[in-house]
């Protein structure tokens, strides 16, 4: 047979309403202030270490209200387009446009065939980005043998992926600027004649 336990009295229910904030600061100190007891950066020489509090804390509120800038001046730059249409209208003639962050592939589908520009373009970009780390791993010491280089550049020093991914940006950056802020701009295009943004 099971021993019943007695229920808890009302002094046993206060007092775990006492100890649960205690216990929450205490947990909250812990967190705020780093581990306690000993750690494997005891044993390393001082000139290899350095302290939390100052040196790791400062930083982030200075990133967090950057960041927090960042968006405020872009909500007032980006209000115009922010800004919600007409209401819906079906006996009116629409010019569908894609929401801000498609704009620059709305665009880049007008530039060719629309198989290679809606498609293809976007699979391989999108796999590309996915795929990144192993092609720069792999394919770029296998490049620089070929070329004959030394070696491959490290990855926060490479000029050639570096200019890569700053090539894409602006593209996708000056598309987008195109199709927000310039509609009523046509340039004559080779594939299919003038192509406008609106």
């Amino acid at each position: 047979m099971i021993p019943l336990q007695p229920a808890p009295t009302r002094t046993q229910g206060r007092a775990g309403r006492v100890l649960y904030p205690v216990l929450a600061l205490y947990a909250l100190a812990a967190l705020l202030f780093g581990p306690i007891g000993r750690q494997v950066t005891d044993d390393m020489p001082e000139s290899k270490t350095h302290p939390w509090f100052p040196d790791h804390v400062w930083p982030y509120p200075i990133l967090a209200m950057a960041v927090l800038i960042g968006l405020g001046l872009l909500a007032v730059a980006g209000q115009p387009v922010l800004q919600p249409g007409p209401p819906a209208d079906p006996r009116a003639a629409i010019n569908p446009r894609p929401e801000w962050y498609f704009l620059a592939l709305f665009q880049f589908a007008k530039l060719g065939p629309a198989l290679l520009t809606t498609l293809l373009v976007p699979t391989l970009l999108a796999l590309g980005l996915l795929l990144w780390p192993l092609i720069d791993a792999r394919l770029g010491p296998s490049l620089a043998r070929r070329l004959g280089w030394r070696a491959w550049p490290v990855p926060r020093r490479n000029v050639i992926t570096g200019t890569i991914w700053l090539a894409g940006l602006a593209i996708v950056g000056l598309l987008t600027l195109w199709a927000s802020f310039l509609p009523e701009l046509c340039l004559p295009w080779l594939y299919n004649g003038p192509i406008c943004a609106g």
